[in-house]
């Protein structure tokens, strides 16, 4: 189990941003200092109970499940933007009231923390952000702005006839789960599978994420309108990556110059998802930065 001994799981609660009912869980210790954990795409909110389950002896954790992710309300009959994505963690954090927090974002998640503290700066203490400033250059898209538009309709019709993959048994999609990422341990695999699933009427299984969030927007990542958000950022931030990823080096490409003081970590044998390669070096380098090492 991923609990530790003694430690009990999160209780689940919800908000509501652009009318959609959003899930989010909370990991008591309402006494200790906030922190918000933010995942990444197709992902879901109990992906950081291993984190949690740790960090929550010092902060009173909280963490969402994004639109269209996990426990969280589709948003049928739209899009996943990023600044959807931003709106829904200021409306949660709105409500929970919960200011200045640290934040940890992975991803997607890492990319929406960044924004949200470019945005609202005097909210944010401290700030993770694992592999989230976005693609690598030149990632491949279509040079002229309406052949991205025309690629970005053919993929959305193309979304609109694609069903949910079913999986006979628990089990099959634990496969599943293990191919998108081969160093999960079969605890994780499991873990993270049973979380992300929801089982059919029929006795299948299928991911909890709606397809649609798979789709890729057809305007380009405006790097220079993300480098002026990132520039109002104040509070400490830690740049986290795998040495193993297809994420690029911030340093190397110039990006972490745009940030006040911002600190960068690679941490070996690790791909793009860190936090579950390597929790433990993880973990050390999360805990020296936010001083409860």
């Amino acid at each position: 189990m991923v609990e530790r001994e003694g430690v009990l799981g999160p209780t689940s609660h919800y908000f509501y941003s652009q009318r959609l009912k959003l899930h989010f869980v909370d990991w008591g210790n309402a006494d200790k200092p906030p922190l918000l954990l933010v995942h990444g795409g197709r992902d879901h909110c109990r992906s950081w109970d291993w984190v949690a389950a740790d960090l929550r002896r010092d902060f009173h954790v909280i963490a969402p499940d994004l639109r269209g992710h996990g426990d969280s309300a589709w948003a049928v009959g739209s899009g996943y933007a990023m600044i959807d994505y931003v709106l829904d963690v200021a409306a949660l954090l709105k409500s929970v009231d919960l200011f200045p927090i640290t934040v940890l974002g992975h991803s997607l998640g890492a990319s929406i923390s960044l924004q949200y503290a470019g945005v609202y700066p005097d909210h944010v203490a401290r700030l993770v952000a694992v592999e989230g400033l976005g693609p690598p250059a030149g990632l491949g898209k279509p040079v002229a702005a309406s052949a991205r538009m025309a690629q970005w309709i053919r993929e959305m019709q193309g979304l609109a006839r694609r069903h949910p993959r079913r999986y006979a048994s628990l089990a099959e999609a634990v496969i599943r789960m293990r191919d998108a990422n081969p160093r999960l341990t079969a605890e994780q695999a499991e873990h993270l599978t049973r979380s992300g699933v929801i089982r059919q009427e029929d006795g299948t299984y299928a991911w909890k994420f709606d397809n649609f969030v798979r789709a890729v927007s057809p305007y380009l990542f405006n790097l220079d309108d993300a480098r002026e958000i990132w520039s109002h950022i104040t509070c400490p931030v830690l740049l986290v990556r795998g040495d193993e990823s297809w994420a690029p080096d911030p340093e190397a490409d110039g990006r972490a110059k745009v940030f006040r003081n911002a600190d960068i970590m690679t941490i070996a044998r690790a791909g793009h998802w860190v936090h579950h390669d390597q929790l433990e070096g993880f973990l050390r380098g999360v805990r020296r930065f936010l001083g409860v090492g």
